[in-house]
Formats: C-alpha cells, structure tokens, sequence
C-alpha cells in the first residue's frame, strides 16, 4: 500500500501538507477566461470560535447537504414503492424499509467521507483512478441511473399535475411543465446557496405535512405499525410479497445519490490540511444525514401505513363500488373483479379521493408533487457532477444544465406522448430494474477509494468497515440481481432471454473488474497484479500534475 504524502513533507496540526494533501478537482488543459460556475460557488463559513464537543451553531452550518442527499429517498418512485407495499403486504414489510434505510445511511457516510476528505467527488476520483475504457463504461452505466430515476421523478410530477388538473392537463404537458420549472429553480442557488438549499427544505416540508395529513385521516393501527417495523418476519407472506421486500431494498437505494452526496459536502469551507477540521466535518455530516434520513423514512412510514391500513388486501370491485358511490369520474380504472386491488402514484390519489373525499385526492397530488420537483432538481444536479467529473467537462453552467437535462427528458417525453398516465406500472417496474443493474456502479467504487490510505490518508475505512461495508454491498447487489432476474423470467420470451444472457456476461465481466478492483483496495494482496488502485505514488503524482498544469 503506497502513501499520497511525501515522507519529507512538512506537517500542520499533526497532517502532512505538500501540495498533494489537497487534491483540487480535475481542470481543463486549456485555459478558461469565464470563472467555471458550480453549485460550489459560494462556500458556507463554518463557525470556528466554538470549543465544545458539539455545537448546534456548527450544526447549523453544516446542515443542508444531508437534506438533498435524503430527497432521492423520497421521489415518486421510493413513494410507488410505499404504497405497493402497504397495500400487497400490509405493515409487514416495514422492517425491510428501515433496515434499507440504515443501509443507506451507512453507504452516504462513505460517499460524505470521500468528498470531506479529499475534495473531490466519487465521479473525479474514478477520473484519476480508473483506465479510460472502464472509466468511460463506468460513466455510461451511472448515466443510465440517472436517466432512470429522472424519468420516474418527471412522469411522477406530470402525474400530480394531472390530478391536480382533474386530468385538463395531459402526461406530456405535464412533462414540458417540469422541465420548465426545474430549469427555472436550478438557478436558484444564484441568490445563495443558503437559500437554495431553504427551498428543499420547504418541499421536504411539503411533503411531510401532505403524507402527514393522509396518516392521520386514516388513523393507522399503531400497535400493528411498531410491530412491522420492529419484528423481521412475514407471515403468511409469499412471491408476491417477497418481490415487493425485494423491490423496497432497490427503491431506497439509488447509485446516483452515492455520487451526489460526495459531490455537495464540497460546498463547506473546510480546511482540509487541518486533521481536526476534516474530522469534525465527517462528524456533523454523518449527523446531519442520520436526521435527514430519520424524516425521509418517517415520510415514507406515512405513506406505507395509510396503504396499509386502508387498502391491504382490498380487490377491485370493492374499489368500483366506492368510487361509483362517490360520483368519482375514474370509477373505470377498477375491473369489476375480484382480483387483488393494483396501485399506483395515480391510483393511490384517486383511491384515496374515493373513499376519504376530494380533499385527500389533492393533498396527495401535492405531495407527489414536491417529491418529484424535488427530486428532479437533485438528479439534474447528479446529472452535472457526474458528467463533469468522469468527462472532466468545463463547459459554462447553462450548458452542462440544458445537456444533462436533454440527456434524461428526451425519453421522458417520448414515454409521455404514446404512454396513457392510466398505464404506466410496467414502466415504473422497468425503470426500478434498470437502476438497480447500475448499483454496483456506485457502491463498488466508493467501498475501493474510502478504503484506499493513497486517497483517504487516516481516513481510509478500518478493518470492521472494509469487512462489514464489503458484506453489506454484497447483499445490496445480491437482492437487486433478484429483482433483475424475477422480472426478466417474468417476460416469457426466448428472444429476451438471449438478451439477456449475452447482456449479463458483458455485465458480469465489468462487474467483476470493479471487484477485483476493490478486493485489492481491501487489502487481498494475492489478486494485486497490476491494479491500477495499487501503483507508486510517482505515478499518481504524474497523473495529477496532468491535471492541474
């Protein structure tokens, strides 16, 4: 294992501090007269006349980051999910939804790390450490989360719209609204990052008091909802429901959010030579994300326990019969049968408008609403800092904004132009699969650099962590495989599965080169024959001069 620092270099506050201590982001060889815009432009101060152990005051400053990072927790697709589960399994899988949501949260404190530590984000350090063809694979994957997940967060806004309109206006207008408005908010940060990030809090707000208002409409069983969520067991559960656990564990965690959260704890002003500094930063990040991931769930547990409680086990007729009784004009989107009642974001409105009145119809509109808005603006922001990073793009922000935006709405539209808002379950289900072929992309890397003394310095992960952060990835990527492979052989096609037979040995064999990767980082000696993570220091050291003449 080979160290970043120079033996003879000098040392400040107890760390070595040559000019590679602070690794600056990646620039351009060719010089740039217009100062690169980023979301980084104005850097919050961190209060540094405070001496206790912790300060509110310097809590305060650092909260903000945690916050974006949580509404990829919260977008339509994370909500979808909630109500499916609520009405296929009742409270029952509950103890999946906060066991995925520790997972999560022990998965953004690597990626905060990264950032904190380093001063780049996950996308600048697979620039500098990965080979240019995996590089540009790894790029390409990541990019496909994104497009993903956006196209869930898009179609779910037009969708609110939608109900909100009582269906004047239709899915593509929808679309064409919010990507107007998104453009229009991303700019918000002009006026102050401070502000900005305000402005997610207020939908975070939204969002709570709208799913809020549902859960105490319905009045849930609360012995029921603490058992759920407290005892790990199903009973009387089957392929159904295990689908659903699976799908649960996919919907929280996104490979896009690992790069954006390393990505936004850049905009501290952190003096990353002083050890304590960067050692006091990692603690109130990791603070500030376990509050932000605490709310994101009690949001999600509204949403799953207003399901639960009123349309578990529920079937289609019985919706019929409601709806038809309270005049609702979307009686038809219930088959007069039997069958288990299916929902969706659209159906979860109109079903609650059906049997609780109007009003709830509209608060949840508004809800979705936010979630997606929200959740829009925070994957175009994924959208930037990746193609910056692996491309090492230094175009000017309106730009980088229109590209990434183009990138993941084209297919948005065209979805929403020949696709009914009435059918679009089978999208969702496809979407889901697509982004949790992609987690191996994000969680692989960031367990390789956190582990790494090079990049990390006395910051790299411990044993406990390297062994514990490479079985939590591992059973991650395992039930998404599950889910990928449930939904492949549920579409009884041999061409299909040609496909996808030929897909996943291409698949295998990059995912395969990140491990390999990885398990060298992680200190399995005997596989180090000519990894890249492993090379002299002179090497990287060259690399970097690269970047920065």
């Amino acid at each position: 294992q080979f160290s970043l620092f120079d033996e003879d270099s000098p040392q400040e506050n107890g760390v070595q501090t040559n000019q590679y201590s602070a690794i600056s982001p990646p620039s351009s060889p060719v010089a740039q007269d217009e100062p690169f815009s980023t979301y980084f432009e104005d850097k919050v101060s961190i209060p540094d006349n405070v001496s206790q152990v912790f300060s509110f005051r310097k809590l305060w400053a650092f909260t903000g980051p945690g916050f974006l990072m949580s509404i990829a927790y919260l977008d339509p697709g994370n909500i979808e999910s909630d109500l499916q589960s609520g009405a296929k399994a009742g409270f029952k899988l509950l103890w999946i939804l906060l066991g995925a949501t520790i997972i999560g949260l022990l998965l953004q404190r690597l990626a905060a790390r990264l950032g904190v530590v380093t001063g780049m984000h996950l996308a600048e350090v697979c620039n500098r450490q990965y080979p240019t063809v995996p590089r540009v694979i790894l790029w390409l994957m990541v990019e496909l989360a994104i497009i993903g997940s956006d196209m869930q967060e898009v179609i779910g806004c037009a969708i609110a719209l939608n109900l909100l309109s009582m269906g004047s206006i239709p899915l593509w207008g929808g679309v064409l609204i919010t990507i107007t408005d998104t453009f229009v908010f991303l700019f918000l940060d002009k006026y102050g990052l401070r502000k900005l990030e305000a402005f997610f809090g207020f939908l975070i707000t939204v969002m709570a008091l709208s799913f809020g208002y549902e859960y105490v409409l319905v009045k849930p069983n609360q012995g029921e909802l603490l058992k759920g969520m407290f005892v790990p067991y199903c009973a009387d559960c089957g392929p159904v429901q295990l689908e659903q656990a699976v799908g649960i564990v996919g919907a929280v965690i996104m490979p896009h959010n690992i790069y954006l959260h390393s990505a936004l704890v850049k905009s501290r002003d952190i003096d990353r030579k002083n050890k304590n500094e960067v050692k006091e930063a990692n603690k109130y990040y990791f603070i500030e994300s376990t509050v932000a991931l605490f709310i994101s769930f009690l949001i999600n547990v509204f949403v799953v326990a207003v399901f639960a409680q009123a349309f578990f086990n529920r079937t289609n007729i019985e919706m019929n019969s409601q709806c038809n009784a309270t005049g609702s004009p979307h009686t038809s989107l219930f088959p007069l049968n039997n069958n288990t009642l299916e929902v969706d974001i659209y159906k979860g409105g109109v079903v609650l408008g059906c049997f609780f009145g109007p009003a709830a119809l509209y608060i949840w509109a508004i809800g979705i609403l936010a979630a997606g808005q929200s959740s829009t603006m925070t994957g175009t922001y994924s959208g930037q800092f990746v193609m910056e990073g692996f491309l090492n793009l230094r175009w000017s922000r309106f730009a980088r904004v229109l590209l990434t935006r183009s990138i993941a709405i084209t297919p948005t539209l065209l979805v929403a132009i020949f696709q009914d808002v009435e059918h679009l379950t089978g999208m969702n289900d496809f979407l889901n699969v697509l982004q949790s072929m992609q987690l191996p992309f994000a969680l692989i890397p960031i367990l390789t650099f956190t582990s790494l003394t090079s990049i990390m310095n006395d910051f790299a992960n411990g044993m406990v962590w390297k062994i514990s952060g490479g079985i939590v990835i591992l059973v991650v990527c395992a039930i998404n495989m599950y889910f990928v492979v449930v939904y492949v052989t549920a579409l009884n096609s041999v061409l299909f599965y040609v496909f996808a037979a030929l897909l996943s040995v291409a698949y295998l064999c990059f995912v395969g080169y990140l491990v390999w990767h990885c398990l060298v980082a992680l200190g399995v000696s005997c596989l180090d024959f000519g990894s890249r993570v492993s090379n002299p220091p002179a090497v990287f050291i060259e690399e970097q001069s690269e970047y920065d003449s």
